[in-house]
């Protein structure tokens, strides 16, 4: 089980020294990634005053591709994943440019994660219809997959045309994997049927999922695990081909309890284990790093994390 770190955008500075700073911590501490999260657009709560969604326009948001672009140049070593990034807001070429573009200079260490999102604000200021993100992620997935593996590529579907073209300079990894969010162990995250489409749309698509478990032994957890599972076999899919990445939330207190998380989730069969850093009072580059300090002294042989130094 792999280790890394979320980029915890929304409560650090936004300048170079920071985010490199924080890159350079990350892989000198022997983590394997860092995930960060994709949001181009915030809502003005002044306007809304119903506003109950998790982020508005005070909160900071580096473009994922400019941010790995930027930590790839800073670090060695570390992988890159967009947690997630929302596909369906974003031309499908230029994501595929874009992809390519930064396998080649990380050194073929980028996973692409990709998701529908839920703001449907940012679709408006987009201007792409949100009811129809379901059914554009299948084509662009497709067509993702056809630009950044060969070298001509011609497709026609419903949203997209593509004229036998080609990208210039193709990525290093061939195939890019591309992993998907979505679906969530939390009553309230959406209803039965819809989480039901959406985790079998991963079983049948993607080759690793990045899910929203609160905990590794919660009965929610492992029932949607299951059906997870279920699903990837009903088509024709070994489960255990499909990477999954869990998230870990390091909360004040919570000291005590992290090495027996990190066996849990590697004792559910999780393929890499991410680290967020964001809750309390933990703002600045500096209290990040020392929560991640702090983790790695607490949990030292924790599987995919490399001696230090």
């Amino acid at each position: 089980m792999q280790l890394g770190t979320i980029y915890p955008q929304t409560h650090i500075e936004v300048d170079p020294g920071a985010v490199r700073a924080y890159g350079n911590a990350v892989e000198e501490l022997g983590f394997g990634h860092i995930l960060a999260f994709d949001h181009i657009v915030g809502a003005n709560v002044a306007s809304r005053p119903g506003w109950d969604k998790p982020y508005d326009l005070t909160s900071r948001f580096h473009d994922p591709f400019v941010l790995f672009s930027f930590l790839s140049a800073v670090t060695t070593k570390l992988g890159f994943v967009t947690g997630i990034l929302i596909l369906p807001q974003r031309q499908t070429a230029l994501v595929a440019k874009q992809t390519a573009c930064l396998d080649v200079l990380c050194g073929g260490r980028f996973r692409l994660g990709i998701g529908t999102g839920w703001n449907e604000l940012e679709y408006e200021a987009l201007g792409v219809p949100f009811e129809a993100r379901g059914r554009m992620i299948e084509e662009q997935v497709a067509v993702l997959r056809g630009l950044l593996s060969q070298e001509a590529f011609t497709f026609s579907g419903d949203y997209h045309s593509i004229p036998d073209v080609g990208l210039c300079p193709m990525p290093l990894q061939r195939p890019v994997p591309i992993w998907f969010g979505g679906g969530s162990d939390r009553p309230a995250f959406g209803n039965q049927p819809a989480r039901e489409k959406v985790v079998r749309r991963i079983a049948r698509l993607a080759d690793g999922w990045i899910p929203q478990f609160d905990s590794p032994t919660s009965e929610r957890t492992l029932e949607l695990l299951e059906r997870f599972r279920h699903f990837c076999r009903e088509y024709g899919r070994d489960p255990d081909a499909i990477g999954l990445e869990v998230r870990m939330h390091l909360r004040p207190g919570s000291e005590g309890n992290w090495a027996s998380e990190v066996a849990g989730w590697s004792a559910l069969g999780a393929t890499h284990l991410t680290i967020n850093t964001m809750s309390g009072d933990v703002h600045g580059v500096d209290k990040h790093i020392q929560v991640l300090e702090s983790f790695r002294n607490a949990v030292p042989t924790a599987g995919g994390l490399a001696e230090a130094g």
